[in-house]
C-alpha cells in the first residue's frame, strides 16, 4: 500500500493512494490521529485498511491531481548515513575526504522535514547542494536488533532527499548544522509498505536538476545493507515507530564536479527511487 498525508479542502488527512485516487482513512470508517499511530497500531490495522479497501469500489477515492500531498510523517529521529554507495566514498576521496570505516550517521533535525512538492528556502547557505536517498521507516522498536531479524522491523519506505548546505555542513564534525535547515528535509511522496517491495537493495536511485540527470545509481551499491544499518544503530539507541533512516546517496553530488554546481533560485529538483515513486521541489527565490 502507499499511505499518504494530504490536504484537501483545508483539512489534513490520511489516505491510500490507489493508482490515480488517494481513499481517504475516513471514507473507509477507520480513523486515526496520523501516521505514527497508524505505524504504532501494527500489521492488524494494516490489514484492516486492506479488507476495507477491498469492499469499497474500485472507483472511491479523490483524484490526485486535486489534493496536496504534505510529508508523510514528522518522525521522532530523522538519522542520515553518509559516504554509503561505494561510487560516492570514491567520490570523496578525490575530494580529499576521508571515508571512516564505521557507518558514518548524522541527525537531521526533524524540523526540516517538509511536503514532497514543497519549496526548498536555501536561507543563509551559498552552497545548496542535492542528495537523492531511500528512505526506511521503522515500524516496530528496534533495540539490540541482529541483522537477521532487522527486516522484521521495517514498516515501510519513502523518497529522500538530504538537502545539504555545504557551506554549513563542516561548522561542527556532526554535520548537524549543515544538514537541518528548515525545508531541508523533502519526503515522501508516500510511504510504500515493505510488502510491497521485494528487495530495498535492488532499486534505482536517480536525481534530476532541471530535467539534467545528476545521479543515476542502484541501492545495490550501498557499502552498508539496510540490516546492518538496523543493527549498528539498534546496538546504541532504540529505533522507534516512525523513525526515518536515510540510507545515503549516490555520486554526482553538486559539491563533487568539477567546478561544483550547486543548486540556484528557480532550480527544479527531482528525486526518484524504483517502486517508491518521486518528490519534486523548487528552489525558492
Amino acid at each position: 500500500m502507499k499511505i499518504a498525508r494530504f490536504e484537501n479542502n483545508r483539512a489534513d488527512r490520511i489516505g491510500i493512494v490507489v493508482d490515480d485516487r488517494i481513499v481517504p482513512l475516513h471514507d473507509l470508517g477507520i480513523d486515526i490521529g496520523d501516521i505514527i499511530s497508524l505505524i504504532e497500531a501494527g500489521p492488524e490495522m494494516l490489514q484492516r485498511i486492506r479488507d476495507a479497501l477491498h469492499a469499497n469500489a474500485a472507483d472511491a477515492g479523490i483524484p490526485l491531481t486535486s489534493v496536496r500531498l504534505l510529508a508523510p510523517l514528522r518522525p521522532r529521529k530523522f538519522l542520515a548515513l553518509g559516504m554509503n554507495y561505494q561510487r560516492h566514498a570514491d567520490e570523496a576521496r578525490r575530494l580529499g575526504i576521508d571515508v571512516p570505516e564505521n557507518q558514518l550517521w548524522f541527525n537531521k533535525q526533524t524540523t526540516c522535514v517538509s511536503g514532497p512538492f514543497d519549496p526548498i528556502e536555501p536561507g543563509v547557505t551559498e552552497k545548496l547542494d542535492y542528495e537523492a536517498e531511500l528512505g526506511v521507516v521503522i515500524g516496530k522498536a528496534a533495540k539490540s536488533v541482529s541483522a537477521e531479524n532487522a527486516f522484521a522491523h521495517i514498516f515501510g519506505y519513502l523518497v529522500v532527499n538530504d538537502v545539504s548546505a555545504r557551506d554549513w555542513q563542516f561548522h561542527t564534525p556532526t554535520m548537524t548544522m549543515g544538514k537541518s535547515f528548515d525545508t531541508h528535509g523533502p519526503i515522501g511522496p508516500w510511504i510504500v509498505t515493505a510488502d510491497e517491495i521485494a528487495d530495498p537493495q535492488a532499486l534505482g536511485v536517480r536525481c534530476f536538476v532541471n530535467s539534467e540527470k545528476r545521479q543515476d545509481s542502484n541501492t545495490a551499491d550501498f557499502i552498508h545493507g539496510i540490516a546492518a544499518q538496523i543493527e549498528y544503530l539498534s546496538t546504541a539507541f532504540t529505533l522507534e515507530p516512525g523513525d526515518i533512516l536515510s540510507t545515503g546517496t549516490p555520486e554526482g553530488v553538486g559539491v563533487a564536479m568539477q567546478p561544483p554546481r550547486f543548486l540556484q533560485p528557480g532550480d527544479i529538483v527531482r528525486c526518484e527511487v524504483d517502486g517508491i515513486g518521486a518528490i519534486e521541489n523548487a528552489v525558492a527565490p
